[in-house]
């Protein structure tokens, strides 16, 4: 008998979509701040982490594709430590706010639009044919080009890791997991 399934069970679509218009028109990529923000909110609000085990359209994107490609071996614990999360975490929001400080100082003036990808945030791609020909200031197209190089970055590490190890296991160092796991020990602590 075959599970019914809802409609968080599609949203591995969202994903795939999300990367896919990203190549596009880079102005896509704010729709990414969805992934940022409804976790946070979810634990937050009700102190769980229902965004990683049911709506998060990366994992579910990981698990479908890992059926197929992944290697299935078991994930190393190093990945699961906590130095690792913590100082993965840390480096990923040193990274945004990188992004932040140059979409700033594209706002203020002090730099041109720089129409590139960063991908492992070393590989700079231009990606000037994504670029939006909308009337739209630099500084919201500059933030969009940061962004996105985030989250192709995270899911190019997120492929890796599902094709080594085991599907979802992107997911046991994602950034946002372990944010939103403190989150949720913090409200939880008494």
């Amino acid at each position: 008998m075959t599970k019914k399934k809802n409609w968080y069970d599609y949203l591995w679509i969202a994903s795939l979509l999300y990367i896919f218009l990203g190549f596009f028109n880079i102005l896509f990529a704010w729709l990414g701040l969805i992934c940022f923000f409804i976790p946070l909110i979810m634990s937050l609000t009700g102190g769980k982490k229902g965004y990683c085990n049911r709506y998060c359209g990366r994992g579910q994107l990981l698990s479908i594709l890992g059926k197929r490609f992944s290697k299935n071996l078991p994930i190393p614990k190093w990945l699961y430590s906590k130095w690792f999360r913590y100082g993965f975490l840390v480096f990923f929001l040193t990274m945004f706010a990188n992004m932040l400080f140059s979409t700033y100082l594209v706002f203020a003036g002090t730099h041109g639009l720089r129409e590139t990808i960063t991908l492992l945030w070393s590989f700079s791609l231009p990606w000037h044919f994504a670029a939006s020909a909308a009337p739209i200031a630099d500084w919201v197209k500059q933030f969009a080009f940061g962004f996105y190089s985030l989250m192709l970055t995270s899911t190019l590490l997120g492929l890796v890791t599902m094709v080594l190890f085991r599907p979802r296991s992107w997911c046991v160092y994602c950034p946002m997991g372990t944010m939103t796991q403190l989150v949720c020990k913090a409200k939880y602590k008494e």
